[in-house]
């Protein structure tokens, strides 16, 4: 296998989240690399739960109907709790912004998509976006930072090649024994050991079974029993075996079939159940933050820079949210329209939504009488850092709102996500969040032209805007769009700046984009490079 010399940026872990920034990258016409150690996509389902928020990344990237249909139906997105799965008392409740609040939320609510089949998707797109950049069997050995580079030695576990590929950046996604953080010198704290799990997918005829009560996800009430995870709600199915590693050899009760069989009889109450024991893994709750998210050319995100307890469904979501946060900021400095600057942004925006997670599963996992599962959390992520222009009279937002999840607010704050608007127009767009990207929008009032102006300068500057004019129907309040304002929205579809009137002089959009990107002022704005007193509001 021939590696490449060089290569804008390597990326290393070929799971969701690396998977996702391929395909992102590609998106924004930025060459690179993906590598992964093992020979192909995860055999097991994993994670499964793919939050609204990441639902609306894959929107954009036009992979969200071939996503839903790889996975579960909306009518069996409940979650089951019951001592057996025939057990006569069971309890069912429905996902938390389920669709009816969710439509007025997101044109994308969430769904459950076993891990391998989101990967077998988005491995798909990755490849026809950029043939032979997807390298498996392929181990990072080592790298090095000099001469303003990453000096990555890679082997080919096939043949046993090994080469050197420089790289303009490194981005370790691979996830929570990461070979780059480890490398990179970059501690995690936290809490470790918090529960050990044999993970067990099996093939039994369950679906007459659960006819009646099909959900999810079914947490056994019995201490000790585990639960139940729904790979199809048919045959294919997942059991969570806990089990204490000072009492119980996982190795050697991965190795029993028999054994595993009658875990699974016992757990689900069916003692007759025919069972055939397909794949087993083990695996520790841990809630582990990386203390930084850069180490001068290289990066961590996904499961490398935090690894958070199960208990919501926020992990792989939050990893997909990072690639979506990088992805642009990569392409702008990779391209030369940004500075050095705007990668510190990554951290500063993407470390407190992870600690925040973190936290809230963390208070699940010890929760007794249960948890809320929310699909619209990651909805509510709000960003501060030199990439968001702030005025002094906008709200100090925390990193997540779990009280305004499931809530319309469309107040339009920077550092918010751009609100979802139903749209009349125009063709192919049916919510304000069709309008996003690949680059920076601007939305504006219908038939202004001084903003279009403003657009022009920037475009003739190297720094290209898409305007969209919203009609007075589709904007009632939409982004808190004032009549002579406009709202300027980063290509990860967050607001960066909210402009309260019309500008009052040439090249002020020019200034506040170069300030969004840390970008130097060339001076061919006419401006001082920054935006006028009345600012950024």
């Amino acid at each position: 296998m021939q590696f490449p010399e060089t290569t804008s940026v390597l990326v290393v872990g070929a799971g969701p989240v690396g998977l996702t920034l391929s395909v992102l990258l590609s998106g924004h016409g930025v060459p690179h690399l993906l590598v992964e150690a093992h020979p192909g996509t995860s055999r097991h389902p994993k994670a499964r739960g793919v939050s609204a928020r990441s639902m609306e990344v894959f929107r954009r990237c036009g992979l969200e109907e071939e996503i839903r249909r790889a996975g579960l139906p909306a009518s069996q997105v409940f979650f089951y709790r019951g001592r057996d799965l025939v057990d006569p008392d069971f309890v069912r409740t429905g996902l938390a912004g389920g669709p009816a609040e969710s439509a007025e939320r997101t044109p994308s609510p969430g769904l459950i998509c076993s891990q391998d089949a989101l990967e077998a998707v988005l491995l798909r797109r990755a490849r026809r976006l950029a043939p032979g950049s997807v390298r498996f069997a392929t181990r990072l050995l080592s790298f090095t930072q000099r001469d303003g580079h990453v000096h990555a030695l890679l082997e080919d576990r096939d043949s046993g090649e090994r080469r050197t590929v420089r790289a303009d950046r490194l981005v370790g996604c691979d996830g929570a024994s990461s070979t780059v953080r480890e490398a990179a010198g970059i501690a995690m704290t936290g809490p470790t050991g918090l529960g050990h799990y044999l993970s067990v997918r099996f093939e039994a005829p369950l679906g007459e079974v659960v006819a009646d009560r099909a959900s999810a996800s079914y947490f056994l009430t019995e201490p000790g029993r585990g639960g139940f995870l729904a790979v199809d709600n048919d045959r294919q199915w997942i059991y969570q075996y806990p089990y204490d590693p000072e009492r119980e050899d996982a190795a050697a009760l991965s190795a029993d079939h028999r054994a595993l069989a009658r875990l699974v009889r016992d757990a689900a109450g069916l003692p007759e159940l025919a069972v055939t024991v397909q794949d087993t893994m083990t695996w520790r709750m841990d809630a582990r933050l990386a203390d930084t998210y850069r180490r001068e050319r290289v990066l961590l995100a996904g499961d490398a820079a935090h690894v958070v307890p199960p208990t919501g469904g926020h992990g792989m979501n939050t990893g997909i949210g990072d690639a979506d946060n990088l992805a642009w900021k990569l392409a702008a400095v990779t391209a030369g329209t940004a500075g050095e600057a705007l990668l510190d942004t990554y951290e500063a925006e993407r470390r407190p939504v992870a600690r925040q997670v973190v936290d809230i599963s963390l208070a699940n996992s010890r929760a007794r009488a249960g948890y809320r599962i929310d699909d619209e959390l990651l909805l509510t992520a709000a960003y501060r850092s030199t990439a968001v222009l702030t005025d002094p009279a906008d709200p100090a937002l925390p990193p997540l709102d779990p009280g305004l999840s499931g809530l319309e607010h469309p107040d339009g704050t920077p550092g918010t996500r751009l609100p979802h608007l139903r749209l009349a127009g125009p063709p192919g767009a049916v919510s304000t969040l069709d309008l996003v990207g690949p680059g920076f929008t601007l939305l504006t009032a219908a038939g202004d032209t001084a903003w279009r102006r403003q657009a022009a300068t920037a475009a003739a500057a190297g720094l290209p805007v898409t305007v969209h004019a919203l009609p007075a129907p589709d904007r009632s309040g939409a982004a808190g769009l004032p009549p002579t304002g406009a709202v300027l929205v980063r290509p990860d579809g967050h607001i960066a700046w909210r402009a309260r009137q019309a500008p009052a002089e040439d090249g002020r959009l020019l200034a506040v984009l170069r300030r969004v990107l840390s970008a130097p002022d060339t001076g061919t704005s006419g401006t001082s490079g920054r935006p006028s007193p009345d600012g950024p509001s």
